[in-house]
Protein backbone atom coordinates (compact mmCIF):
# COMPACT_ATOMS: atom_id res chain seq x y z
CA UNK A 1 0.00 0.00 0.00
CA UNK A 2 2.80 2.45 0.78
CA UNK A 3 4.95 3.45 -2.18
CA UNK A 4 6.36 6.78 -1.00
CA UNK A 5 7.18 8.79 2.10
CA UNK A 6 7.14 12.58 1.90
CA UNK A 7 8.86 14.60 4.61
CA UNK A 8 8.61 18.21 5.62
CA UNK A 9 12.06 19.61 6.33
CA UNK A 10 12.19 22.37 8.93
CA UNK A 11 11.35 21.06 12.39
CA UNK A 12 10.85 17.51 11.12
CA UNK A 13 14.20 16.34 9.76
CA UNK A 14 16.18 18.89 11.74
CA UNK A 15 14.87 21.47 14.18
CA UNK A 16 15.72 24.65 12.32
CA UNK A 17 12.73 26.49 13.73
CA UNK A 18 13.67 26.66 17.41
CA UNK A 19 17.12 28.16 16.65
CA UNK A 20 15.52 30.85 14.49
CA UNK A 21 13.18 31.83 17.31
CA UNK A 22 15.95 31.56 19.92
CA UNK A 23 18.11 33.91 17.84
CA UNK A 24 15.31 36.50 17.71
CA UNK A 25 14.97 36.25 21.49
CA UNK A 26 18.71 36.70 22.03
CA UNK A 27 18.91 39.81 19.84
CA UNK A 28 16.16 41.38 21.94
CA UNK A 29 17.71 40.31 25.21
CA UNK A 30 21.07 41.81 24.24
CA UNK A 31 19.33 45.12 23.58
CA UNK A 32 17.35 44.93 26.85
CA UNK A 33 14.04 44.78 25.00
CA UNK A 34 11.23 42.44 26.00
CA UNK A 35 10.16 39.97 23.33
CA UNK A 36 7.22 37.63 23.10
CA UNK A 37 8.30 34.17 22.01
CA UNK A 38 4.64 33.45 21.29
CA UNK A 39 4.71 36.21 18.68
CA UNK A 40 7.42 34.34 16.79
CA UNK A 41 5.93 30.89 17.31
CA UNK A 42 2.69 32.06 15.70
CA UNK A 43 4.31 32.00 12.24
CA UNK A 44 6.10 28.65 12.47
CA UNK A 45 5.18 26.50 9.50
CA UNK A 46 3.63 29.36 7.54
CA UNK A 47 4.77 30.97 4.31
CA UNK A 48 3.79 34.25 2.68
CA UNK A 49 2.74 35.94 5.93
CA UNK A 50 3.65 39.47 6.98
CA UNK A 51 5.95 39.35 10.00
CA UNK A 52 8.23 41.99 11.52
CA UNK A 53 10.41 40.47 14.28
CA UNK A 54 11.87 43.88 15.08
CA UNK A 55 8.68 45.82 15.75
CA UNK A 56 9.61 46.26 19.43
CA UNK A 57 12.72 48.23 18.37
CA UNK A 58 10.54 50.98 16.89
CA UNK A 59 10.42 52.63 13.47
CA UNK A 60 13.93 54.08 13.72
CA UNK A 61 15.67 50.72 14.21
CA UNK A 62 18.50 49.67 11.93
CA UNK A 63 16.75 46.55 10.65
CA UNK A 64 19.64 45.59 8.40
CA UNK A 65 21.98 45.45 11.40
CA UNK A 66 19.42 43.50 13.43
CA UNK A 67 18.98 41.00 10.61
CA UNK A 68 22.73 40.53 10.35
CA UNK A 69 23.03 39.92 14.09
CA UNK A 70 20.15 37.46 13.89
CA UNK A 71 21.77 35.70 10.91
CA UNK A 72 25.02 35.18 12.83
CA UNK A 73 23.28 33.85 15.93
CA UNK A 74 20.97 31.63 13.89
CA UNK A 75 23.93 30.19 12.02
CA UNK A 76 25.70 29.32 15.28
CA UNK A 77 22.63 27.66 16.75
CA UNK A 78 21.61 25.79 13.59
CA UNK A 79 24.95 24.09 13.17
CA UNK A 80 24.61 22.42 16.56
CA UNK A 81 21.31 20.79 15.61
CA UNK A 82 21.38 17.05 14.88
CA UNK A 83 19.16 15.09 12.54
CA UNK A 84 16.11 14.42 14.70
CA UNK A 85 15.51 10.99 16.29
CA UNK A 86 14.11 8.29 14.04
CA UNK A 87 14.68 10.11 10.75
CA UNK A 88 17.68 8.12 9.55
CA UNK A 89 16.23 4.78 10.64
CA UNK A 90 12.98 5.49 8.83
CA UNK A 91 14.83 6.53 5.68
CA UNK A 92 16.95 3.36 5.82
CA UNK A 93 13.88 1.13 6.27
CA UNK A 94 12.10 2.83 3.38
CA UNK A 95 15.07 2.43 1.05
CA UNK A 96 15.37 -1.27 1.97
CA UNK A 97 11.77 -1.76 0.87
CA UNK A 98 12.23 0.21 -2.33
CA UNK A 99 9.97 3.10 -1.34
CA UNK A 100 10.31 6.50 -2.99
CA UNK A 101 11.36 9.37 -0.72
CA UNK A 102 10.52 13.03 -1.12
CA UNK A 103 10.58 16.37 0.64
CA UNK A 104 7.80 18.96 0.56
CA UNK A 105 8.95 22.16 2.26
CA UNK A 106 7.60 25.66 2.76
CA UNK A 107 11.20 26.92 2.68
CA UNK A 108 13.05 27.79 -0.54
CA UNK A 109 15.51 25.47 -2.26
CA UNK A 110 18.48 27.62 -1.29
CA UNK A 111 17.72 26.83 2.36
CA UNK A 112 16.62 23.19 2.12
CA UNK A 113 19.19 22.03 -0.43
CA UNK A 114 22.06 23.60 1.50
CA UNK A 115 21.11 21.91 4.76
CA UNK A 116 20.48 18.54 3.12
CA UNK A 117 23.94 18.69 1.58
CA UNK A 118 25.54 19.80 4.85
CA UNK A 119 24.02 16.82 6.67
CA UNK A 120 24.80 14.34 3.90
CA UNK A 121 21.14 13.58 3.17
CA UNK A 122 20.72 14.81 -0.41
CA UNK A 123 21.21 11.44 -2.09
CA UNK A 124 18.47 9.79 -0.03
CA UNK A 125 15.65 11.78 -1.63
CA UNK A 126 14.19 11.13 -5.07
CA UNK A 127 12.41 14.48 -5.20
CA UNK A 128 12.67 17.76 -3.30
CA UNK A 129 9.88 20.27 -3.78
CA UNK A 130 10.00 23.67 -2.08
CA UNK A 131 8.08 26.91 -1.81
CA UNK A 132 9.69 28.30 -4.95
CA UNK A 133 8.39 25.36 -7.01
CA UNK A 134 4.72 26.27 -6.53
CA UNK A 135 2.48 29.33 -6.64
CA UNK A 136 1.13 28.94 -3.09
CA UNK A 137 2.75 27.49 0.00
CA UNK A 138 1.29 25.46 2.83
CA UNK A 139 -1.46 25.21 4.05
CA UNK A 140 -2.35 25.01 0.35
CA UNK A 141 -1.76 21.45 -0.95
CA UNK A 142 0.29 22.41 -4.03
CA UNK A 143 3.69 21.46 -2.61
CA UNK A 144 2.50 17.98 -1.72
CA UNK A 145 0.85 17.50 -5.08
CA UNK A 146 4.08 18.58 -6.79
CA UNK A 147 6.08 16.12 -4.67
CA UNK A 148 3.69 13.26 -5.46
CA UNK A 149 3.87 14.02 -9.18
CA UNK A 150 7.67 14.02 -9.06
CA UNK A 151 7.65 10.71 -7.18
CA UNK A 152 5.09 9.15 -9.52
CA UNK A 153 2.90 8.19 -6.59
CA UNK A 154 -0.81 8.51 -5.89
CA UNK A 155 -1.87 10.23 -2.67
CA UNK A 156 -3.46 7.08 -1.26
CA UNK A 157 -0.13 5.27 -1.52
CA UNK A 158 1.91 7.91 0.31
CA UNK A 159 2.54 8.97 3.89
CA UNK A 160 3.45 12.54 4.83
CA UNK A 161 5.41 13.58 7.92
CA UNK A 162 4.85 17.03 9.34
CA UNK A 163 5.47 19.08 12.47
CA UNK A 164 3.16 22.07 12.03
CA UNK A 165 -0.51 22.92 11.61
CA UNK A 166 -0.15 24.47 8.10
CA UNK A 167 1.91 21.49 6.94
CA UNK A 168 -0.51 18.90 8.23
CA UNK A 169 -3.40 20.78 6.63
CA UNK A 170 -1.56 20.87 3.30
CA UNK A 171 -0.88 17.13 3.39
CA UNK A 172 -4.46 16.35 4.36
CA UNK A 173 -5.87 18.54 1.59
CA UNK A 174 -3.65 16.67 -0.86
CA UNK A 175 -5.30 13.44 0.31
CA UNK A 176 -2.24 12.03 2.06
CA UNK A 177 -2.16 10.14 5.35
CA UNK A 178 -0.31 12.58 7.60
CA UNK A 179 1.82 11.72 10.64
CA UNK A 180 2.50 14.73 12.85
CA UNK A 181 5.59 14.91 15.06
CA UNK A 182 5.64 18.31 16.80
CA UNK A 183 8.93 19.96 17.74
CA UNK A 184 9.49 22.37 20.67
CA UNK A 185 8.21 25.27 18.55
CA UNK A 186 4.98 23.54 17.48
CA UNK A 187 3.88 21.51 20.49
CA UNK A 188 1.32 24.20 21.27
CA UNK A 189 -0.41 23.60 17.92
CA UNK A 190 -3.57 21.59 17.59
CA UNK A 191 -3.63 19.24 14.62
CA UNK A 192 -7.19 18.57 13.45
CA UNK A 193 -5.93 17.44 10.03
CA UNK A 194 -3.43 14.87 11.31
CA UNK A 195 -4.05 11.17 10.74
CA UNK A 196 -1.64 10.23 13.54
CA UNK A 197 0.32 12.21 16.14
CA UNK A 198 3.58 10.95 17.66
CA UNK A 199 6.25 12.42 19.92
CA UNK A 200 9.14 11.24 17.75
CA UNK A 201 9.81 9.58 14.42
CA UNK A 202 11.64 6.97 16.48
CA UNK A 203 8.15 5.62 17.28
CA UNK A 204 7.44 4.94 13.60
CA UNK A 205 7.79 1.64 11.78
CA UNK A 206 6.69 0.96 8.24
CA UNK A 207 4.63 -2.02 9.39
CA UNK A 208 2.76 0.21 11.82
CA UNK A 209 2.10 2.73 9.05
CA UNK A 210 0.78 -0.01 6.77
CA UNK A 211 -1.67 -1.06 9.49
CA UNK A 212 -2.87 2.54 9.93
CA UNK A 213 -3.42 2.94 6.18
CA UNK A 214 -5.21 -0.39 5.99
CA UNK A 215 -7.49 0.69 8.83
CA UNK A 216 -8.20 3.99 7.12
CA UNK A 217 -9.04 2.24 3.87
CA UNK A 218 -11.34 -0.18 5.67
CA UNK A 219 -13.09 2.67 7.50
CA UNK A 220 -13.58 4.59 4.28
CA UNK A 221 -14.84 1.49 2.45
CA UNK A 222 -16.44 -0.77 5.06
CA UNK A 223 -17.77 -3.21 2.47
CA UNK A 224 -14.31 -4.01 1.03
Amino acid sequence: MIRALVFDFDGLIVDTETPIVDAWVRVHERAGIAYSRDHALSIVGHADVAFDPWIAFGPGADRAALEEEHRRLRHELLHTQPVLPGVLDLIASARERGLRLGIASNSPHVWVDRHLERMGLTSYFDAVRCRDDVSRGKPEPEIYRAALAALGCAAENAVAFEDSLPGSEAASRAGIFCVVVPNPSTRHHTFPHASLRLESLAEVTLDRLVEHLRLRATTANPET
